[in-house]
């Protein structure tokens, strides 16, 4: 058939522009119409073309002589019809197909419907009915099964696209039983005992596979290191292989994945979040290599995404006790798994804080916290205050701290101490004050054109504008936040903290959570909102009083205390004598052994209480003060007692009339009292600092330089002045440098080599003269050997 050619004229773009969307579309969809109805009456006209050709040859005269071979004839007729029905009509020759057409109009009596009286070659007409005609249809009985059809390509020729079918090839049953007998001897051959490793082979052949397994996981992934936006698809194969099914390797090869992509991912991941892109944006067109990098960064996330989901999955299963249905790793071998599964979360924590999902990383890690395992808490804990510690901005510390409050209150605070004191890393120094918020952050203000006109001239209204524009556009180029920003983030952080912090005062006192919420108020309490001081010094004073807290948690109290005091409570009048009296009393439960480590709370609890705070403490209370620290010296390790001097050393410069406990004389009326715990009364001033001088016969030089130090009047210069690394260091720097925890001393002990070798008594010193001789006389005799005869010893037998 000839497409006809279409006459009208192509609309010029002016006329398309004008034509509307929905016209074109209509116009679009009537061509494909007329297309389709074209081609559905080709093919109808080419399938009453083949039933009037099966017809004709169907109906061909069959001789009576034979009527016994009439049905085997038949069949291979059919066969026969079939074979030349299966080719098309374009590829029979002309004459054959002229021949078919007119055997279809030659018919004898022997083809026609006896039961019709129409002639033969009358047309059909319109109204016969259905059943009429499909009863003068002769009938065959199928001898042969139905024959399925294979739909091959169609041929396009001039006259359209004719469809192509091939009949499917029918197997015997017959056959197929002969080929599966013959098939089962050969399987026989082929199945082989499987052969049994030693032990030594099998670790051979495991060592073997490993090697093979690693070569792939380095060859996949510097493939991806080289150009990570061409390789991207890399990733998912070296993902697959977390999925390893063999027993021998499973668990190696699978650690092996977990490790290399989360340092794959740790260097290939950009320093933006990816976003997901709007409809918008991917409708337009963009240039090749804009496609490819967003292609790129499609593809790293969703990767990015599957990694966690498999992570996931593996510490899930650990905590749950679950085994695959393949077995391949056996439930011991699981805890591994997980700890690396655990530790690149840990990682990716870390390294990965500004990329996506990393609050889906947050909410892994913090139940992991408080898990059962003390390596995958500590890895956890030790990650967060990683976290914490280099988080400068705070966003990633507000997720975190977020959290771990969710869930301290979900599990009715009954958690490790680990995870609260993980709070004490947070980088937070100062936060939003309500009044001084508009003086936070200032913005630079720029002249505006007419104070440039009155104060400037041309010229220097020329440079100023130009410097103007430079400094917006160093403001706009530059990437750190703004202070504003950080203190709104910081401020949000810290009540976080707080409320976790007083909900464990009021509900949970006698938790194991206290010395960690203690120790992060005495660090923080500087930052807490003065309408909260009260309330807190008195609950703080409450706990001490109640006697449920050890020695160190209440430490912690005295310094919350005095912290809270240091910072906006200077601007309140109150006078914490009680928390005075209350470390002037417990000093000497300090001594040499286990509570040796409290020193160094005492010694910051020092430095808030009478240091800083010196205008409100009395001469009375700082007198009572050194004298006791300087008694509690001489029972503690050497450590703690040079931080006590070095305090000591600072007292007596901050209040210079304390001098008078190195004069024997006393000073008023009174006895020194040193049983009282009330540090004003106890008559301090008429004592004096006899230990120091016990103290200069310390064992340790430090101490000894000291406390020769402080008996000289502590001075400043002169011979009994102290070296610059003694002097410019705090107690509690001391406490630390000359700690003995090592099981080191410091400085170290010298070794005595003396020069002078003494004279050393030989042996035959030690014996007098008479035995000597007696023992040379025995050694110098000759020994006579005479030969043994036992027979004279002998009965003679009758």
């Amino acid at each position: 058939m000839k497409a006809r050619r279409n006459k009208k004229q192509v609309p010029s773009f002016r006329k398309l522009l004008k034509t509307s969307k929905v016209k074109l579309e209509n116009k679009l969809k009537n061509k494909q119409f007329k297309q389709q109805s074209t081609l559905k009456k080709y093919r109808k006209e080419q399938r009453k073309l083949r039933q009037a050709v099966k017809d004709a040859v169907s109906k061909k005269p069959i001789p009576l002589e034979d009527p016994k071979e009439k049905r085997p004839g038949k069949r291979i007729e059919r066969e026969e019809e079939e074979e030349e029905e299966a080719l098309p009509l374009d590829m029979m020759d002309e004459d054959d197909l002229q021949l078919m057409k007119d055997l279809g109009q030659r018919a004898s009596f022997l083809t026609r419907d006896l039961s019709s009286s129409e002639p033969v070659h009358a047309r059909k007409r319109k109204h016969e009915h259905v059943i009429d005609k499909y009863e003068k249809i002769p009938r065959t009985l199928q001898t042969a099964p139905e024959k399925e059809l294979i739909h091959l390509l169609p041929i396009k020729d001039k006259s359209g696209i004719i469809p192509q079918t091939r009949e499917k090839p029918v197997i015997d049953s017959n056959q197929d039983e002969e080929d599966q007998e013959e098939m089962e001897p050969e399987e026989e051959i082929i199945e082989e005992p499987i052969k049994e490793l030693t032990l030594e082979e099998h670790l051979i052949e495991r060592k073997k596979k490993l090697q093979e397994k690693k070569m792939r996981i380095a060859a996949l992934a510097s493939a991806i290191l080289s150009d990570p936006e061409s390789n991207i698809k890399k990733l998912k194969e070296l993902r697959s292989m977390l999925m390893e099914q063999d027993p021998d390797v499973a668990v190696t090869v699978r650690k092996l994945v977990i490790v290399s992509l989360m340092e794959l991912f740790k260097d290939i991941t950009p320093s933006y979040k990816i976003r997901p892109l709007t409809e918008a944006e991917k409708s337009t067109k963009i240039r090749k290599e804009t496609q490819k990098l967003r292609e790129f960064e499609e593809g790293l996330v969703s990767q990015y995404k599957f990694y966690l989901e498999n992570l996931e999955q593996i510490v899930k299963d650990w905590k749950q006790r679950k085994l695959k249905k393949s077995n391949v790793v056996s439930l011991k071998a699981y805890k591994g798994l997980a700890e690396v599964a655990v530790k690149s979360l840990c990682e990716l924590l870390v390294a990965l804080p500004h990329f996506n999902f990393h609050n889906n990383i947050i909410v892994l890690i913090v139940p992991l916290m408080n898990d059962m395992s003390k390596l995958v808490s500590e890895m956890c804990c030790e990650a967060v205050k990683k976290l914490f510690k280099q988080d400068k901005l705070g966003q990633a510390s507000l997720g975190v701290i977020k959290v771990i409050s969710g869930f301290v209150k979900g599990r009715n605070y009954e958690v490790r101490p680990e995870m609260l004191k993980t709070f004490l890393c947070l980088r937070i120094k100062e936060v939003e004050v309500k009044k001084d918020t508009e003086d936070i952050n200032k913005q630079k203000k720029f002249m505006t054109f007419k104070e440039k006109r009155k104060t400037l001239s041309r010229m220097q209204r020329k440079w100023k504008k130009a410097e103007e524009k430079l400094e917006r556009e160093l403001r706009e180029a530059e990437a750190s936040e703004s202070t504003e920003k950080k203190l709104k983030l910081h401020t949000e952080t810290l009540n976080i903290v707080f409320v976790t912090y007083f909900r464990i005062l009021k509900k949970a006192q006698r938790s194991p959570l206290l010395p960690a919420v203690l120790e992060g108020l005495a660090k923080f309490a500087h930052l807490i909102n003065v309408e909260f001081f009260d309330d807190l010094l008195v609950v703080l004073h409450s706990l001490i009083e109640s006697g449920d807290l050890s020695y160190q948690e209440s430490l912690h109290c005295v310094q919350t205390a005095f912290h809270v005091l240091s910072g906006q409570g200077d601007v309140l009048n109150i006078d914490p004598m009680k928390f005075y009296t209350h470390l002037y009393k417990t000093l000497f439960k300090l001594h040499a052994g286990a509570t040796n480590e409290g020193v160094e709370i005492v010694l910051q609890c020092l430095d808030v209480m009478l240091t800083k705070r010196r205008k409100q403490v009395s001469q009375q209370r700082a007198l009572a003060f050194i004298k006791r620290l300087c008694t509690l010296a001489l029972h503690v390790l050497p450590n703690s007692s040079i931080g006590i001097l070095a305090t000591n050393r600072i007292l007596m410069h901050t209040f210079p009339k304390t001098d008078l406990l190195l004069d024997n004389e006393s000073q008023g009326s009174g006895v020194f009292l040193p049983e009282l715990d009330e540090p004003e009364y106890c008559n301090a001033q008429n004592t004096a600092l006899w230990e120091l001088h016990a103290l200069r016969r310390h064992y340790h030089p430090i101490v000894q330089r000291f406390a020769a130090h402080l008996i000289a009047g502590a001075p400043s210069e002169g011979s009994e002045a102290l070296k610059p690394e003694l002097s410019r260091r705090s107690p509690a720097e001391l406490f630390e440098a000359y700690s003995m925890a090592a099981m080191t001393f410091n400085p170290p002990v010298e070794s005595s080599n003396s020069k002078r070798k003494d004279k050393v008594l030989q042996g035959d010193s030690f014996l007098s003269e008479e035995i000597s001789q007696l023992i040379k006389r025995h050694c110098s005799e000759v020994a006579t050997q005479s030969p043994l005869d036992f027979t004279k010893y002998l009965e003679t037998s009758h």
